[in-house]
Formats: C-alpha cells, structure tokens, sequence
C-alpha cells in the first residue's frame, strides 16, 4: 500500500511540516495549472513546497527535484 501525495501551491502544510513516511507516490500538477481537482481529491496528502513572496511557482522538474530532495532528507533523517 502506498500514500499518495500531491503538490499544491495552496496545500495547508509544507513536505518538510507533513512528515511522510512509508511508501510514497508524489503527484505532480501541470507547469502553471497544478495539480486537477480530481488529481487533488484522489491524494492523501496535499503539500507544498515554501516560496517567497515574489515567485508564485516552479517548473515541474525543478519542483521534482525540490520534492525529491525533501523527501530523501526527510526518510534519511528517519532512519538515522
């Protein structure tokens, strides 16, 4: 079984301040538009990444890779 956790601009919490463990997928939105809204209802979790004022989003790899590194801190630390 996996959890199933979407990036969204407007999600409540942060990846670092949801704290996922365990078998993950991360589902990302379209460059601009994000993630559907049944793309959306479908996830566990709705979690963003921390921007400033000035940048409203990223493209979807720099956001991948940012989500990836996140999440690998993150399970490293875990584990530690």
């Amino acid at each position: 079984s996996f959890w199933v956790a979407g990036l969204a601009a407007d999600a409540p919490q942060t990846l670092a301040e949801a704290k996922l463990s365990g078998r993950l997928v991360l589902v990302l939105g379209a460059e601009g538009a994000g993630l559907r809204r049944l793309a959306a209802e479908t996830c566990d979790y709705l979690v963003r990444i921390p921007m400033s004022g000035a940048m409203e989003s990223l493209n979807m790899s720099n956001a991948a890779a940012i989500a990836l590194y996140e999440l690998r801190r993150t399970y490293s630390a875990a584990t530690a």
